[in-house]
């Protein structure tokens, strides 16, 4: 069984994912970091000598070299499901569980870090807020269960998420 995190950046992926894999006993991937171990670059190096384009690229690769692995809890990058061939190879890996958060909450969470290649603008939270808002449809739409975490603590949202896999 792998189980496969969907959402924006800040939502919670990575601190959720390790203690939902440690509960688990599944092992914890981030694709984004297996993308920065492939192309020998960070994410911000990749968009700002690459592009965007060749990143998504780059999402795809990993998502195909991750097919037919299992134990795994995911963490994936938040524009990873805006393709749809993304979407279905993730869903054959496992159910996509969404984690949301308000963007303020995001702002909050994500503000002193400086490998986010997409708020490298001048106004951050006006960025987070627009395309928070293009993607969570596109979230909403694909997710096989959904957290919001901006007031649940991890260990909340590893809880509902463990009691839902358990209900299916």
């Amino acid at each position: 069984m792998n189980i496969v995190l969907i959402g924006f950046m800040g939502s919670g992926k990575s601190v959720v994912g390790h203690k939902l894999a440690s509960e688990l006993g599944l092992t914890y991937i981030d694709t984004d970091q297996l993308i920065e171990e492939a192309a020998g670059l960070s994410i911000s190096d990749i968009f700002a000598q690459k592009g965007e384009a060749v990143f998504r690229e780059l999402e795809t690769e990993t998502i195909k070299q991750l097919q037919g692995t299992d134990g795994h809890v995911l963490a994936t990058g938040g524009g990873m499901v805006l393709r749809q061939e993304n979407v279905k190879m993730l869903k054959d890996l496992g159910p996509l569980v969404m984690l949301w958060a308000e963007p303020e909450m995001i702002y909050q969470r994500v503000k002193q870090e400086k490998h986010r290649p997409l708020l490298e603008v001048a106004d951050p939270q006006a960025e987070i807020k627009r395309i928070l808002d293009k993607r969570t449809p596109v979230y909403n739409r694909v997710a096989d269960y959904k957290v919001d975490t901006t007031k649940l603590s991890v260990n909340e949202c590893v809880e509902g998420i463990i009691k839902w896999l358990k209900s299916r």
